[in-house]
Parts: C-alpha cells; sequence; structure tokens
C-alpha cells in the first residue's frame, strides 16, 4: 500500500522547509501534501521553492482550521494514490530516520489499528497520549493551576503504562499520527466544526465508534520542536477562547455533555480567562518596568 504525507501549514516557512530537507529522501513516502491555511504573499512564494513532483502545495483561500486542511489534504491524496496510509504532521516536527516511519506503518496494518503515534518530544517532556476527558474533569482542568493535578491524576496514564514496546491509549497527539485512509473515511474523515484543539479527543471517539484502538509505538520517537514560535500574552488569550469553544463543542457533541455540565464548563473557562488577562497584565506591566 502506498504512502502519502500531510502537512498543515501556516506561516511558518523556517519550520516546514526543514521538514522538507529531512523527509525528501524517503522512498517510504509516495506523495507530500502541504496545505497551506492562507499564509502571507512571501510565505506562499518560499513554499513553492519546495515543490517538486513528489510534493505539492493546496493553497487554502482562507484558514478554516486544522481539521478542514487535513481532509483536504487526505482527499487530494486517496484522489491520487487510491486507498493508502497517510501521515498528518504539523510542518514543526523532526522524523530523524525513514525506518520510524516504516515501523509506524507496520504496527498500522493491524486490523484493530486506527490510528498508531510515534512517543513525541517536546521539549523535556514527552507526549504519548491521554485519557479522553469527561465533562466534569474538562471543567476541573479549566480550573488554573489546579489543573495540572487533575490532569496527573485523571487525564495522564502512569509511566508503567509505557513500559512495554507499544501501548494502547485513548487519544494521542494531532501534531503526528498515522491513520489508514479507508478508516478516515469511514468515520466520515474529521469533524470540520472546531477550527483549533480538541480534534485528536473527536478523532478519537470516531474511531471507538468503528471498535478501532489507538497505539502509540514507545521506542519510536519523533520531536515537536513546539517552542519555535512564542505566542505573545494576547495570543494565548485568543487562543485560550478558541480552545474553551472546541471544548464545549467536544463534550456537547461527542461526550453528551448535559446543560448543567456545559453551563460548568463555560463558568470555569471564563474564571480562567480573567484569573490569566490579571496575570499576563501585571508580567507585562512588569518587563515594561524593568526595561525602562
Amino acid at each position: 500500500m502506498k504512502t502519502g504525507m500531510i502537512i498543515v501549514h501556516y506561516n511558518d516557512l523556517g519550520s516546514i522547509t526543514s521538514l522538507i530537507n529531512n523527509i525528501k529522501d524517503y522512498n517510504i513516502i509516495d506523495k507530500v501534501v502541504i496545505v497551506d491555511n492562507n499564509s502571507n504573499i512571501s510565505t506562499k512564494a518560499g513554499l513553492k521553492k519546495l515543490l517538486n513532483e513528489k510534493i505539492e502545495l493546496i493553497e487554502n483561500p482562507e484558514n478554516k482550521g486544522f481539521s478542514y486542511a487535513i481532509n483536504i489534504g487526505a482527499k487530494r491524496l486517496i484522489e491520487e494514490l487510491g486507498e493508502c496510509n497517510l501521515i498528518v504532521s504539523n510542518c514543526d516536527v523532526i522524523i530523524e530516520k525513514e525506518s520510524d516511519l516504516i515501523g509506524l506503518i507496520n504496527c498500522l496494518i493491524r486490523d484493530e489499528i486506527g490510528v498508531v503515534a510515534p512517543t513525541v518530544i517536546e521539549g523535556d517532556n514527552l507526549n504519548r497520549g491521554w485519557k479522553n476527558p469527561s465533562p466534569k474533569i474538562d471543567a476541573l482542568m479549566n480550573l488554573v493551576y489546579i489543573h495540572r493535578r487533575i490532569r496527573k491524576k485523571y487525564v495522564f496514564y502512569p509511566e508503567e503504562h509505557y513500559n512495554d514496546r507499544i501501548s494502547y491509549v485513548q487519544v494521542v497527539s494531532g501534531c503526528f499520527f498515522l491513520i489508514e485512509s479507508k478508516n478516515l473515511e469511514r468515520i466520515g474523515f474529521l469533524d470540520e466544526n472546531v477550527f483549533l484543539y480538541y480534534e485528536e479527543n473527536i478523532l478519537a471517539k470516531k474511531l471507538e465508534k468503528i471498535n478501532k484502538k489507538i497505539m502509540v509505538c514507545n521506542d519510536i520517537k519523533i520531536i515537536h520542536n513546539h517552542s519555535v514560535s512564542i505566542d505573545k500574552n494576547i495570543k494565548k488569550i485568543k487562543k485560550l477562547k478558541i480552545q474553551k469553544k472546541s471544548q464545549v463543542y467536544f463534550q456537547k457533541n461527542y461526550n453528551n455533555a448535559n446543560s448543567f455540565q456545559v453551563f460548568m464548563l463555560r463558568f470555569t473557562a471564563f474564571l480562567s480567562r480573567i484569573i490569566l488577562s490579571i496575570v499576563y497584565f501585571f508580567k507585562d506591566l512588569f518587563k515594561k518596568n524593568k526595561i525602562s
């Protein structure tokens, strides 16, 4: 079976150039589709320099989100390759060895598997998946500073869960994973109603409905260079609003949250925005005073 790769991109020419240079000689990848979510003109010009007969660019006229971009890329690859393995990737990842991709693909061919992911190295942390939170747990995780304890106790798996070569988890990071095209088609592709965040949680629920499992290959690692772009505090608040909107959508439509649970999700999200806005305000004020 052939293998295609979807790279979702937005205004990060340096990262995607590094990734393309990283994978361009990997024979296991038959076709790469870069889906650009309406980057600026100079970035688009730079993207076009990366193209060849194996690498194609799809330019979305507007940014409709991560799920929309993945779906566009997947449909293009299915059109060209037919039934295939799909590698879904952010542009800011590093795949050190072609053999790692081959190992992931070999795990994907098992009948019961819906998604395969590697261990994702993010700075000093290892991202190896998590449990899908209930509405109650998600509401508690909205509480600033308390969320770390809640997440560790109720969402993250204990370290011993990853002692073997492979582990089964409920959800994996959307920054890098593999799925067979036939399974993506069976679940009706990704849900485009979320612009950003909770795509992975929704994907997990969709796969659960068709009795497919999610596997992490603990001995295969890729690097997610998350820190390449540092958000300004005002950007963080805007992103938080998007995240909490996706949170409510997920819990209502995929976890059967009732009206009280939705209220609590919105209320705790509102509290977190107020607290963080105050914290960021004083941080910025302190920085300005320090500079002057």
